[in-house]
């Protein structure tokens, strides 16, 4: 079974059985929580076509990629907080920033009625008048604070899991957040394309994140729920600024086919280029029989393979899919018959946030204390017991890189070169560096006056790469320029030997010659 979850305002066919209890259990932080709402564009990516697909007519306005952005942050005391409503009606201006304020409450007064809850208006306001903690356009607390940006679920809001977001910002954090939108149309799509759409956003906002004065953006986490847990993965595959990812039972464990390598999944994202550290909170585990049963193969777990990164798997007895949404937890009935009570879900679902908070503390705040917190058994951290189990894994080495090989010779000295590779080769077979890229890497080094160490480079280049000329020619000019006239003409001649027509090794050689 594939594991979606669909917009908060779907869930709301009629409020008369939804939940109008939703207790967030956990203590705020010492900071006071202002949101502010960002209608911005994302101008490098087009999202609205020349012609619209319905009428054929041009399409009149901005074509850009809205991504209209909540950002919760710690802020100065003070204020009337926001009610849940102010978080509902952000979702009419997902896609169009243009609407006047009658026309948007037009827009809500429609929803509402065609939801038939004209009897149910005593629940609708315990519902939607509940106080929040954050105080719109709050006056910023003083300090820099690390950057989380919340990636939803699949077609949800930016407000899915408010209630996370406003936690972390009491925490000391500042949270961003949009809407999952697909790559061209306000409906997200179960492929690549949909994923790679998400995973641009949350880049985008991570870049917004650098134009705040109160973001650290040398510290950034991104949690994702659902399809926002495998989204997560793709933007850290390609965005070092990620330094923490949590996972709350993400389509990563879901939709293998797109991470193991084969011919539909984005060769781009392994596990080696996400050595970060990295939390998954699973909802229930399924029995043998009912994985054997379902589409979701079990041949492949990119978690299993993530041996460069610190990982925690939690899984929560109590908790299905859904119930990692704070919105569906409001907006949806208890089942009467569910193994677990709806009480001992919420239990679940805060001491979910509480690990997440205390995860991000550790990679991000580097707090040894939320360190140890992890570390230990639930029960000793007050948990409930038969609520959780947790495993742990530490990472077992930095993965095979040019970054991190280059890092290392740095560290240890590039005489090292020929064993860093061999031991980086042996740890991953498919690591390699192109020639073009060991000859620049040569040349950089000498450019910025490490002659030597480009020598050792080169020396590590042409062993990987014996057949070429190019390489042996660099290396006589690197000896060349070290005053070392032997070896310099040792590897002219070896570079002729492969490519006779090098010119530039006869003019060389004509002058060491002589």
């Amino acid at each position: 079974m594939r594991l979606l979850i669909i917009a908060a305002f779907c869930l709301l066919p009629s409020l008369s059985w939804a939940s109008a209890n939703f207790e967030f259990q956990l203590e705020r932080g010492p900071q006071p929580v202002g949101m502010r709402l960002l209608q911005q564009y994302d101008y490098a990516r087009v999202y609205r076509p020349r012609y619209d697909m319905l009428s054929g007519q041009p399409v009149q306005g901005e074509r850009a990629r809205p991504v209209q952005t909540l950002v919760w942050y710690p802020a100065q005391a003070g204020g009337k907080p926001l009610h849940y409503i102010d978080y509902l009606r952000t979702e009419l201006t997902e896609e169009d920033y243009t609407q006047t304020p009658a026309q948007l409450e037009q827009k809500f007064n429609n929803w509402i009625a065609q939801r038939g809850i004209a009897k149910d208006k005593e629940l609708l306001r315990q519902i939607t008048e509940q106080p929040m903690w954050a105080v719109r356009d709050a006056k910023p607390a003083a300090g820099r604070y690390p950057v989380v940006v919340y990636a939803p679920s699949f077609n949800a809001s930016a407000h899915e899991n408010v209630d996370l977001c406003e936690y972390l910002a009491s925490q000391g954090y500042i949270v961003l957040s949009s809407p999952d939108m697909g790559a061209r149309t306000r409906s997200m799509t179960d492929d690549l394309e949909g994923i790679e759409a998400q995973a641009s956003d949350i880049r985008f906002l991570i870049s917004t994140a650098q134009t705040l004065p109160q973001a650290d953006t040398s510290k950034v986490a991104v949690v994702g729920f659902s399809w926002g847990g495998i989204s997560n993965v793709f933007a850290a595959a390609r965005d070092d600024r990620i330094r923490a990812l949590v996972s709350l039972d993400g389509s990563i464990r879901y939709y293998p086919e797109l991470v193991d390598g084969s011919a539909k999944a984005a060769k781009y994202v392994t596990p080696e280029r996400v050595p970060v550290p990295f939390m998954f909170i699973a909802a229930r585990p399924k029995s043998i029989e009912k994985l054997a049963s379902s589409k979701n193969s079990t041949n492949y777990s990119f978690i299993n393979n993530m041996k460069y990164a610190d990982t925690y798997l939690l899984s929560m007895q109590p908790m299905v899919h859904g119930d990692f949404s704070a919105a569906g937890l409001r907006l949806t009935i208890p089942d009467a018959a569910a193994d677990y009570s709806r009480a001992e879900v919420l239990t679940a679902y805060n001491w979910s946030l509480r690990y997440v908070g205390q995860f991000l503390n550790a990679y991000l705040k580097e707090d040894q204390q939320a360190l140890a917190f992890l570390q230990k058994p639930a029960t000793q951290n007050g948990s409930p017991r038969h609520l959780m189990t947790i495993e742990q894994r530490k990472a077992s080495a930095k993965p095979p890189s040019f970054e991190n090989l280059a890092l290392e010779l740095r560290q240890r000295g590039y005489t090292h070169a020929q064993e860093v590779y061999e031991r980086m080769k042996q740890a991953d077979s498919t690591f390699s560096i192109g020639e073009p890229q060991m000859n620049l890497w040569g040349y950089e080094l000498q450019r910025v006056g490490y002659v030597k160490d480009a020598i050792e480079a080169l020396k590590l280049a042409v062993s990987v790469y014996p057949n070429s000329g190019n390489l042996y020619d660099s290396l006589a000019e690197m000896y060349e320029i070290d005053g070392q006239k032997p070896l310099a003409i040792v590897n002219y001649r070896r570079s002729l030997e492969l490519d006779p027509a090098n010119a530039n090794a006869v003019q060389h050689l004509k002058g060491l010659e002589q």
